[in-house]
């Protein structure tokens, strides 16, 4: 370096921050602390498997009904019986996902 362009260093107290670096960090202001709250479980128990509402169970349940008078050829008759299968298919296939037996029970 070039004489006279010398620079002070930190730890001679000539810097414009008053000093070391640590009153430096003692000057900022606190981050804002918010409240810790626990984590937000899932819905259904917190098993890791969503809790589904109503309106989209019966839209589960519409679906598979659909798909059930589309294989036999939307022959007239057989809604109902559709249904009820569609019904039972779709809460067994949900009781599976959230972990249970549906033939033991639990």
């Amino acid at each position: 370096m070039a004489k006279g362009k010398e620079r002070p260093t930190a730890s001679a107290g000539t810097s414009k921050g008053g000093g070391s670096r640590s009153s430096a960090a003692a000057t900022r202001p606190a981050p804002e602390r918010r409240p810790t709250q626990p984590p937000a479980r899932p819905p259904g128990g917190g098993n890791g498997s969503p809790r589904l509402s109503p309106e989209e169970v019966y839209k589960l349940i519409q679906e598979s009904a659909y798909f059930k008078a589309k294989a036999r050829g939307f022959a007239p008759g057989h809604e109902v019986q559709d249904w009820i299968e569609a019904e039972a298919e779709v809460r067994r296939r949900l009781e599976r996902a959230r972990g249970l037996d549906p033939v033991v029970g639990q």
